[in-house]
């Protein structure tokens, strides 16, 4: 066999030259900008956007985050409004990422009791900065590793260079991620821009029934405004007496509009989340009403408060003595799991979760006892942390 050099190029000179340099920097058009405040689901990639609190963004379903077009049900039992806490900060994370907000049935000083922007909640979050101090010292010989996928090049070259750069970094600029979710200050009055985007509609009686109009207003404000625009539906205290006349708790009237703003979430095209209260002190779960309206949401969550004595904040469920001990129990019922698009996964229901609301989160965490009376030995390991002592440790 004979080989033979042979002069044919692999493409012309005319070809390379049509390509200006511009042309050749652009980004291809396919590539589009993501909407803030919405990114893809880990669990099936399905668009989510955030709830405002981090701990419950986790407990649903795996997917970090509300699901575009899907229903959250938060029930409450007993005088507290911890459910409202969470509408608050709903409603405050969909001001901030720009996004379009209805609110059912509350004034405009509802609006202006939105709790304040601290920040990224990454950023606010303690626990975080503290992990990110600490350094564990059996890695050391990794510490100048680079990322995974950098490349034999990308080895040699600190983490600490390479970690916030984006692909543009040859030219000397960096480009930050926006927030997918941001942390607020219940104390504080939320100041913003967006603060205008809150639309609210009354419940005024008219010729036709009360939800059916409130349901056109809403359907109007959505078609009327961009495509490309995010919506969050805030329903407040539902079939509360005091905000709701007595024709609205007849099953005729309550299930065909959650049936419409079902449909109204699931239509192509649109980008619509809704959270709804309910106070189970005045509406059981048991009574039949109450179950369809859970069958008819996609998440379902009960907050069970604990009594208001100090013994019993006490006392608990506080993992350790350096953790604030939790304000009630939380019952995950239903999640935006297996439904028409399927996704998702169900281990959060069923199991024990607590949670907590201070001044700058909501934080949702397992529920654990604490030691029993007369244990020192319990009592010790809890006190400090549920770690051995280094004594102890034989190797």
């Amino acid at each position: 066999m004979s080989f033979r050099k042979r002069n044919i190029g692999l493409s012309a000179g005319a070809d390379r030259a049509s390509l200006s340099p511009s042309t050749q920097s652009q980004p291809p058009t396919s590539a589009a900008e993501s909407t803030p405040g919405i990114r893809p689901s880990p669990d099936d990639g399905r668009p989510t956007t955030s709830t405002g609190t981090p701990s419950l963004d986790n407990l649903l379903a795996g997917h970090g985050g509300l699901p575009i077009g899907k229903i959250l049900l938060i029930e409450e039992n007993g005088t507290t409004d911890f459910a409202g806490a969470l509408l608050r900060y709903y409603a405050a994370e969909g001001v901030v990422q720009n996004q379009k907000i209805h609110v059912v049935g509350m004034p405009e000083q509802w609006g202006r009791s939105l709790p304040g922007l601290i920040g990224p909640a990454e950023a606010a979050d303690d626990k975080t900065d503290k992990r990110k101090g600490e350094r564990m010292k059996i890695a050391w010989r990794y510490e100048r590793l680079g990322e995974f996928g950098a490349g034999v090049a990308g080895s040699r070259v600190p983490a600490a260079n390479t970690g916030d750069q984006s692909p543009n970094a040859a030219d000397g600029t960096q480009s930050k991620q926006p927030a997918f979710c941001h942390a607020f200050d219940l104390t504080k009055r939320l100041t913003h821009p967006s603060i205008t985007n809150i639309a609210y509609i009354p419940l005024v009686p008219s010729n036709e029934p009360l939800l059916v109009s409130v349901l056109k207003r809403l359907q109007t404000a959505i078609a009327q405004s961009p495509i490309d625009t995010v919506h969050r539906v805030v329903i407040p205290s539902l079939l509360n007496p005091t905000l709701y006349p007595p024709e609205v708790i007849q099953p005729e009237n309550l299930l065909p509009f959650l049936h419409s703003l079902k449909a109204l979430l699931s239509t192509h095209g649109s980008r619509i989340t809704a959270m709804i209260t309910i106070p189970l002190s005045l509406f059981p779960r048991s009574s039949g009403l109450i179950r369809w309206v859970e069958i008819l949401s996609d998440g379902v969550i009960e907050l069970c408060p604990f009594p208001h004595s100090a013994d019993a904040l006490a006392t608990s469920g506080a993992a350790t003595a350096h953790e604030e001990p939790p304000q009630g129990m939380l019952k995950t019922h239903r999640l935006p799991v297996l439904h028409e698009r399927g996704g998702g996964s169900d281990q959060n229901i069923g199991q024990d979760w607590a949670f907590t609301l201070s001044r700058r989160k909501f934080e949702i965490k397992p529920f654990s006892l604490p030691p029993a009376e007369g244990d020192k030995e319990a009592q010790d390991g809890g006190a400090s942390g549920g770690m051995p002592k280094k004594a102890d440790l034989e190797f």
